[in-house]
């Protein structure tokens, strides 16, 4: 039989006359064949106009409900974290407050009965003080990684990735506007890094000074101010601070030293020796609940403009006409990658989901 076969295949495939039925047959198996044989060069002809047309159905609402999830996750951390710093920084005043009133009543009175009783109601609201003091600690050493990225050291809230800002010790404008005219070059990342130079100049003033110095660092992710005592600020994104804290360099002076501005609140440093310490605790803490207070706002109002935003995030009416299109014309191929195109969109789109989404217009 395998010999029997042999010829007839080969003679079917080369057109020839074995005989009437066979004959009759022959040419359906190379018809057959020919669209197989063909495809490769169909769909290589056709792949670019196709993935051109497929790209808007897939990747452009992907691409806008992908940010605008991220916007809203972020939102909802920084409102979560700054609801639970808020909280932790009226408990932290009621405390003090409640400490100091102690401490006023307890001078005032002078008994030795109500000394005794002050002195241990004193210690109980020392030792919860400081329990609230590490919590709050705590919760400020997390920020970066439990407050979404849009939250600073000083509690405050920004679209943007938040900020390290920081000073260059070697840097101040009174000694460079002394000093104007000079150029001063500037080097971020190490030996080999990208660099950058400026020329201050004797008429500027601290803000022009600051704005010159500021437009030459911007493109190495560096900023720079004048914060509210006229002096020279730095600023980078958290994210890049590793990167820049240890890598600065000035002309003239070498690698120089940059140091954090320190954060507000920190109650690490806090001391509860005696009242005036306390005191001024309950200031930093009050402060610090103000600018919460006006995080808290504006972080809410971020996350309900993305939540809005996501929920009214349908294709645009020229977009959903240009799409409605490129469909038309995919599905109108019958090339490989037209098809592969068409059943992947239509994976789990079943008629009930059709119907319901025509019912929302």
């Amino acid at each position: 039989m395998e010999t029997t076969l042999r010829p007839n295949t080969s003679a079917g495939l080369s057109g020839a006359t074995i005989g009437p039925a066979v004959a009759t047959k022959a040419p359906a198996r190379p018809a057959a064949a020919q669209p197989a044989s063909n495809a490769p060069d169909n769909a290589s002809a056709a792949s670019p106009a196709n993935a051109a047309q497929a790209a808007p159905l897939r990747s452009k609402a992907t691409s806008v409900d992908g940010g605008l999830q991220d916007q809203v996750a972020r939102a909802q951390q920084a409102v979560d974290y700054l609801n639970r710093i808020a909280s932790q920084l009226e408990s932290l005043k009621g405390e003090l407050t409640a400490k100091l009133t102690g401490a006023r009543s307890a001078m005032q009175t002078g008994s030795a009965s109500a000394a005794a009783s002050a002195s241990a109601s004193a210690s109980n609201v020392r030792q919860q003080l400081e329990t609230q003091v590490r919590q709050l600690t705590a919760t400020l050493n997390a920020r970066k990684q439990t407050a979404g990225g849009s939250v600073d050291a000083n509690l405050s809230y920004t679209p943007e990735p938040a900020v390290q800002k920081f000073r260059i010790r070697e840097l101040d404008l009174d000694s460079l506007q002394q000093n104007a005219p000079q150029t001063l070059a500037f080097s971020v990342g190490g030996v080999g890094g990208p660099q950058t130079s400026v020329t201050i100049q004797p008429d500027q003033s601290s803000d022009e000074a600051a704005r010159a110095i500021d437009r030459a660092l911007a493109p190495m992710g560096v900023r720079a101010g004048v914060d509210e005592r006229g002096a020279l600020v730095f600023s980078t994104p958290e994210s890049n601070w590793p990167a820049v804290k240890d890598s600065i360099a000035v002309s003239g002076r070498g690698k120089v030293t940059a140091d954090e501005v320190p954060a507000s609140p920190a109650p690490q440093q806090w001391s509860t020796a005696n009242t005036d310490a306390l005191r001024q605790n309950l200031r930093e803490v009050v402060q610090a609940l103000e600018r919460v207070r006006q995080s808290q706002a504006a972080a809410s109002n971020a996350l309900a403009a993305a939540t809005v935003e996501v929920a009214s995030s349908e294709t645009p009416p020229p977009q959903v006409e240009l799409a409605a299109q490129d469909f038309a014309s995919a599905a109108s191929n019958t090339d490989y990658d037209s098809l592969l195109a068409l059943t992947s969109a239509l994976v789990g789109v079943s008629r009930e989901r059709v119907v319901a989404l025509l019912g929302l217009r």
